[in-house]
């Protein structure tokens, strides 16, 4: 069986000096290795490739076979790790409440426990004939959604 926290030091080894995080690592029990990475810029292949080779080197197939993937967590994946909501800040996100509710709204702060959306909300200002849009701070806790995840608009 694959050593998970082995594996774990050596990516973070990997990564050191760069914009990457780490999103998710999961080894399954038939030895199926699955390396999320995410970066505050961009991942290219050269990068999961370079990651690749590094674990490739601590973990000699001969010794115990594994299949490996190394790859960028998907921009439309529900985000997992606070380093996806820093890097989102100031982006449009949709979130999916644990009680039913889904909310879009411009992700506005992120602490280590919760996070404030700006939600477009219609009201009508005292006095006024029509509704006007007013952008409402909601703070949720990340344990209290389903899933966070980038908005995506083609305009």
């Amino acid at each position: 069986m694959i050593d998970s926290q082995l594996l774990r030091d050596t990516v973070e080894k990997a990564i050191q000096g760069t914009d990457m995080f780490i999103v998710d690592i999961r080894v399954s029990k038939d030895n199926n290795i699955v390396v999320e990475l995410d970066s505050d810029t961009s991942i290219d292949i050269d990068a999961c490739a370079d990651v690749t080779r590094k674990i490739e080197a601590v973990f000699d197939r001969d010794v115990e076979d594994y299949e490996l993937e190394v790859g960028s967590a998907g921009l439309t994946s529900p985000f997992k790790v606070k380093g996806q909501y820093l890097k989102n800040l100031g982006n449009e996100v949709e979130v999916l409440t644990r009680d039913g509710r889904k909310l879009t709204g411009v992700l506005t702060n992120v602490t280590d426990d919760d996070f404030t959306i700006e939600v477009p909300t219609k009201e009508r200002p005292e006095g006024a004939k029509r509704p006007v849009i007013v952008n409402r701070p909601e703070t949720l806790k990340m344990a209290d959604c389903k899933s966070v995840k980038y908005s995506i608009k083609f305009k």
